[in-house]
């Protein structure tokens, strides 16, 4: 960034900030100027101190203890119960927070006995909620699962629709704890949908807890999207709780991609924030995956010190999760070391953990770290008996990075046993769902969104801004009618920082609009690559398959064969457009490998229509060989006999149409779509080349793809409409 943008970004954060601190302070010294005015010592007085001490949760922790503790004590020389119960409850919230369990304990307790002793139902169901909350942290989730629900039945009862969200916010956060992912959504989505329909601006907290199981399932873009909206909502509140939290939150994201320097920034950023706050969990936690990030990046001495301190932290305020992180991280660690025994001692300690803290998710990723630590001191028994059982749970809960995992392992074991078919099943399974997650084109589109993210949120930050200097002129101006002088300084003031702010906004959507033309090169160059290894994979599988049967005359042939097809496949592949006869040499060459050794073999037939120049038409390569392939490999499972695909070119007003079409099962759509895993790439990536290279080229693109079934046939229907550039017209 040069010293220009720089200065501008410098002087806008200014602005920015300044006025959402400000404004938050504001109201807070508005509520001092009426408590320090109000002398009686009265109901409203502890009403006030209350409300000073709830706006500091997150934000001031000693000031919270202050204002809470001055509301009990006036509370109780005034008999004021409600006041006295309401102070009990900030309070606990204050010992929660500094990991104090048993004060908070003996706190919240007294809380609820005061508020039944006034049958205030609605502080009644509060408690509930924060003693479901305190049996969270100690780890019995049944136990909080019980309160959470006791308090949504009392809620429910009432008007007061927004603690009824807030409820059940706690019991997803009890049922994710728990390992229940499925209720942890349902309970979150019910969360969201109430906030949306009073029009409360607070679903950041909820964004955040979505988009923790989304991580876990390995949906990174939409984890990161819904992160990115509830930081930016927490800085403008102030929350200092509520970023660190989000900022972790976002590095643990960049830890499961494997961006590690991505992830760092994040992490101490918020270990700063909660060091503030003086939250020991908090610190704890991001020390693990501080220690996590060193780790992978091979500085083993300083992870040990972060895992070693972040474990003493955890032990001192009795954090079983904490506890959990710290022993299956430093099981990680003596592994790469090859310290097979202190990996061994630690991982089991973790295993036992999560099974008594009955955390389905933690225990399944505990059996498969355990596995590839038996694996590598070759107890293959153990380690296959692990792996099957922490697969089974990674399935359940659609664990995806676990799931990937413990395949790549199984593979190894069955290659070990000289099961070869089962080896080769669940590495190709294994790199599926290693694909799925850390393909090139989702991460360029996370980074996509990270800066379209950054240059909407100061966009906006602009505008909110310069509405603010537009209202803070208009007053000027109405106070300072009686002096000239003063009212032209005043224009002259808000025209300098309108100047300015729109010279920022204009660098900031030329900037945009330059990274949006790149992105869309970037893009078709890499979706026009994906499709490459990925024939060559399935090839090299076939052949694979060959040379264990022993089928020595075939392999050789299809080796030769398939050699010759690949130096067309690369040297098509080099070029953004090839000549329609050199893609169809290709499929020509392609379909006469996949009949070798194949009795009876397929009847293949390519027509093309006689008006159209094959030499001088330039189209994209690999556009019709996928569909060819999915038709070879899913057509015909059963079929024995009278294998037919037939591709046919054509034009048809100005456009270029190919058909693929086979008399094989058919499609099943719906089916399909519920087969995440096992769908071909083919459809996915040859859909969203067309819609990039449609735009470039100016001519139509589209694909569908249909069952014949519709029509009284039998088979699969394919439709590709290719751009196409030509100096001819066909």
């Amino acid at each position: 960034m040069n010293s220009f943008n720089k200065f501008f970004l410098a002087v806008f954060c200014l602005l920015f900030f300044s006025t959402s601190i400000q404004s938050q302070n504001k109201e807070i010294d508005s509520l001092v100027t009426v408590l320090q005015n109000h002398k009686e010592k009265d109901t409203l007085k502890v009403d006030m101190l209350n409300n000073l001490a709830f706006k500091h949760i997150g934000i001031d922790r000693t000031k919270l203890i202050a204002y809470s503790s001055e509301a009990k004590a006036l509370a109780k020389e005034i008999a004021y119960t409600q006041g006295h119960a309401k102070s009990l409850y900030l309070i606990f919230i204050s010992h929660i927070t500094k990991g104090e369990i048993e004060k908070a304990e003996t706190t919240i307790q007294e809380s609820l006995r005061l508020y039944e002793s006034i049958k205030d139902n609605s502080g009644i169901a509060k408690c509930y909620d924060a003693i479901g909350k305190l049996n969270q942290y100690r780890g019995d989730y049944d136990k909080a699962i019980v309160y959470h629900d006791k308090a949504i039945k009392i809620a429910e009862k009432g008007k007061n629709r927004e603690n009824v969200a807030n409820f059940f916010n706690g019991l997803g956060s009890a049922y994710y704890r728990k390992g229940d992912y499925d209720k942890a959504l349902k309970a979150y989505q019910k969360t969201l949908a109430i906030y949306d329909s009073l029009n409360i601006k607070k679903n950041h907290g909820i964004l955040n807890n979505i988009s923790i199981i989304y991580n876990l399932q390995g949906r990174y873009l939409e984890a990161l999207n819904n992160y990115q909206k509830s930081l930016a909502s927490f800085r403008e509140k102030g929350d200092k709780k509520g970023i660190a939290i989000t900022l972790s939150n976002i590095g643990v994201v960049y830890i499961r991609m494997e961006e590690y320097e991505k992830a760092l920034p994040y992490y101490f950023e918020a270990l700063e924030i909660d060091t503030a706050l003086a939250n020991k969990k908090r610190i704890s936690k991001n020390m693990i995956n501080i220690g996590s990030i060193l780790k992978n990046t091979g500085k083993m001495d300083e992870a040990l010190d972060y895992y070693d301190d972040a474990l003493l932290l955890s032990e001192e305020i009795n954090d079983k999760q904490g506890i959990y992180s710290a022993y299956s991280n430093l099981g990680s660690l003596y592994t790469k070391q090859e310290k097979h025994e202190l990996a061994l001692n630690y991982l089991k300690k973790s295993l036992a953990l999560s099974i008594s803290l009955d955390r389905k998710g933690a225990i399944g990723e505990s059996y498969v770290d355990l596995a590839f630590n038996y694996y590598n001191i070759k107890n293959y028994k153990k380690a296959f008996e692990n792996v099957i059982k922490g697969k089974e749970i990674a399935d359940e809960l659609s664990l995806l990075k676990t799931q990937k995992d413990a395949n790549l392992l199984l593979s190894k074991l069955y290659k070990n046993r000289g099961e070869y078919k089962k080896s080769l099943q669940n590495f190709e399974t294994y790199k599926a769902q290693n694909d799925s997650l850390f393909n090139k084109e989702n991460i360029q589109k996370i980074t996509a969104l990270e800066y379209e993210y950054k240059y909407r949120l100061r966009l906006d930050s602009a505008k909110i801004t310069e509405q603010q200097l537009k209202k803070t002129v208009q007053t000027t101006t109405q106070d300072l009618k009686k002096s000239k002088q003063n009212l032209l300084l005043g224009i002259i003031a808000f025209l300098v920082v309108a100047l300015l702010m729109g010279t920022i906004i204009f660098f900031l959507r030329l900037k945009s609009e330059k990274a949006k033309t790149q992105n869309v090169i970037v893009e078709q160059k890499l979706l026009r690559s994906q499709m490459t290894p990925h024939f060559i994979f399935n090839s090299l599988s076939v052949l694979q398959g060959m040379i264990l049967n022993k089928e020595e005359k075939n392999s050789v042939s299809y080796l030769s064969k398939f050699s010759k097809l690949l130096r067309t496949i690369l040297e098509n592949s080099r070029h953004k457009i090839v000549s329609l006869a050199d893609e169809l040499t290709a499929i020509n060459e392609y379909m006469a490998l996949q009949n070798l050794g194949v009795n009876p073999p397929y009847a293949y037939n390519l027509t093309v229509a006689s008006e159209i120049d094959t030499v001088a038409l330039k189209i994209p390569p690999m556009l019709m060989q996928p569909f060819i392939e999915n038709a070879i490999e899913h057509a015909f499972p059963n079929q024995k006999e009278a294998k037919q695909i037939e591709v046919t070119l054509t034009s048809e007003a100005e456009k270029l149409v190919c058909t693929i079409v086979d008399n094989g099962i058919g499609i099943n759509l719906e089916k399909e779509k519920n087969q995440r895993n096992k769908n071909s790439l083919a459809t996915k990536i040859t859909s969203e080349r067309l819609k990039v290279l449609s735009k470039e080229f100016k001519t139509p693109g589209e694909i569908s793809v249909k069952n014949r079934a519709t029509f009284g046939e039998q088979g699969t229907l394919v439709t590709l409409v290719i751009p196409y550039k030509t100096d001819s017209v066909i």
